[in-house]
């Protein structure tokens, strides 16, 4: 049987744009002006999402927060660095008007050392009480750092007060217009405090949309213990750029046979690049197939996110140094229009496709069947319900064999052949 956790209507049609505030606007790591209003640089974007064919903005941290957002000092006001909470509430309305929503980026695992919580409870030390997490009974213990990171102390997520502040500060930014949460760092919290919190903020808002953060580890059994409606499908991204790399879409269909089993039970969420990986137009070995992933990951079940920059093809590499995201978390310019150096082809490319998701809701929970799978060569069937469409993927450099069906769209040079799929081409048939 089919089971969709809680997921709202609306998401079946959602596209994410995902954007990191304080890199897009220039607030960090060093801002060049006095600007207190930089929040609202993303609004002349807005028209720009949604031409791309998105739905919705995923904002990263907006809160106040020591350095990059993730060690947040406030979750009640807006970062001073990029404005004020009527910025955010001009945001939203401008956003809302154009008929996309809004997602927020929720660090609840841990804080920042200077937070109030944080603050309070250093000063007085681990007590049975604390809002801090400790490492052990006893005289000895200490409050525990968020992988390592001294400067990031966890939250005690087994303390009803925590439970309480985490319900008020997500049914707060709900109140003042956002749609949707992120929940960063979703799987160094117990699966318990999300299926205590998360009901309790559905009861107060039911078309919220929760998005958690999950790297490794059971999918489905996360969404299940803890209620979200979203994993982050790290697994699938993997699988993606590495077959194209390897030349190995074996490694994709077994990767889409676990996905068709998280689709079972939940939507995940599915990307090709966010804030916290190499972009994709680096990672991608051979330019030529940088199509493909961008077509997977229109086409296969899932709710989509791109991330800014992805639709113009930029390229960094994260680097695993302090410093490491910058590259990947760049400033923008005042609009569009001033893009330097931007793939045009690379945006008509996602135009095109994001333009056949929205023609296609039911790719929202698609399967993934494996007609034909060799090194270079993939045949998707994509099928719900009474719906279908049939996926040909060419790595090879040799045009290969086009099975029957109505022609939906296809890379230009397969478009000018018959009955084949160009070299490195693809092609998408009803």
């Amino acid at each position: 049987m089919t089971e969709h956790i809680h997921e709202p209507a609306w998401v079946e049609h959602a596209i994410w744009w995902r954007a990191y505030p304080l890199g897009f606007t220039g607030a960090y790591p060093a801002p060049h002006d006095q600007d207190a209003h930089r929040l609202l640089r993303l609004i002349p974007w807005l028209d720009h999402v949604i031409e791309l064919g998105c739905s919705g903005i995923a904002l990263g941290p907006i809160f106040t927060a020591a350095t990059h957002g993730y060690d947040t000092l406030d979750h009640s006001e807006i970062d001073p660095r990029l404005g004020t909470l009527d910025d955010f509430e001009r945001l939203v309305s401008e956003a809302h008007d154009r008929g996309l929503r809004i997602q927020l980026d929720g660090v609840f695992n841990h804080v920042g050392r200077a937070h109030p919580i944080a603050a309070a409870a250093l000063r007085e030390g681990p007590r049975t009480d604390s809002l801090l997490r400790t490492d052990a009974p006893g005289a000895a213990r200490e409050f525990v750092a968020f992988e390592g990171h001294e400067q990031l102390l966890t939250l005690n997520h087994d303390s009803e007060r925590v439970r309480d502040l985490v319900v008020d500060i997500m049914s707060t930014w709900l109140e003042r217009g956002a749609d949707a949460w992120r929940l960063d760092a979703a799987y160094a919290v117990p699966t318990e405090f999300w299926a205590a919190v998360l009901p309790d903020v559905r009861r107060r808002y039911p078309d919220v949309w929760f998005e958690a953060e999950v790297i490794h580890g059971d999918y489905a059994e996360f969404a299940a213990a803890s209620s979200v409606d979203a994993v982050t499908q790290y697994e699938l991204w993997k699988a993606i750029w590495s077959s194209l790399n390897d030349r190995n879409f074996y490694e994709l269909a077994w990767a889409l046979g676990r996905h068709n089993e998280m689709l079972e039970r939940f939507v995940p969420t599915t990307f090709v690049g966010n804030h916290d990986v190499t972009r994709i137009a680096s990672q991608i070995a051979d330019p030529r197939d940088l199509d493909h992933a961008l077509v997977l990951l229109a086409l296969l079940g899932g709710t989509p996110e791109i991330y800014s920059g992805d639709e113009f093809a930029f390229r960094a590499v994260k680097e695993e140094r302090a410093g490491g995201d910058d590259a990947i978390r760049p400033e923008f310019p005042a609009s569009p229009d001033e893009l330097v150096g931007a793939d045009s082809r690379t945006y008509h490319l996602h135009q095109r496709l994001l333009g056949l998701r929205r023609r296609h809701p039911w790719l929202h929970r698609a399967r993934s069947k494996a007609v034909e799978v060799a090194n270079e060569r993939l045949v998707l069937a994509l099928t719900s319900s009474d719906q279908a469409l049939r996926l040909t993927l060419n790595l090879g450099d040799a045009a290969g064999p086009l099975g029957p069906g109505e022609l939906v769209d296809c890379d230009d040079a397969t478009r000018g052949l018959t009955g084949s799929v160009a070299p490195h081409g693809w092609c998408v048939q009803a």
